[in-house]
């Protein structure tokens, strides 16, 4: 007896649901920011808080850490991996002692300026694969009801 093939397979009880494609759309671009930041030995939170830090220097590592949904103590080891390899810096806070504010380092300002241009040339792959940017901005729009 022959073994059926996937071409065979039915999949619409899963290929139907929302969140299903929601994850594996998610997987797909992360794989592709893996795959371009894999030099830089960047992943998507650590590309995430050096963006946020650099829009926002000074800020509490807790501030950051709640925009992006990280725990505290999550947080804590991601910075301070940042934090080894030269690209942030903790300063005690003027206003609590007991907080860091955060700051990109001079190296750490290089080394996201290269990260920015690797991810606006993903980004702009991106939104070709959408169909321009009519339809991301539909896709965002429809994501934030969602969140």
């Amino acid at each position: 007896m022959a073994e059926p093939s996937n071409a065979d397979m039915r999949t619409d009880a899963t290929t139907s649901i929302v969140g299903y494609r929601l994850r594996r759309a998610q997987l797909r671009v992360f794989q592709k920011f893996l795959a371009v930041f894999e030099a830089l030995k960047l992943r998507p939170a650590e590309y995430s808080v050096l963006v946020l830090i650099d829009d926002n220097p000074g800020r509490k590592q807790t501030e950051i850490a709640e925009v992006l949904g990280i725990k505290r103590a999550n947080f804590v080891t991601l910075v301070h991996g940042l934090e080894e390899r030269g690209l942030v810096e903790r300063i005690p806070s003027l206003e609590d002692k007991r907080a860091n504010a955060l700051h990109l380092t001079t190296a750490g300002q290089r080394f996201l300026a290269d990260a920015q241009a690797r991810h606006a040339a993903l980004e702009a792959e991106i939104v070709d694969r959408l169909g321009g940017t009519e339809a991301r901005a539909q896709l965002l729009a429809l994501l934030d009801r969602l969140i």
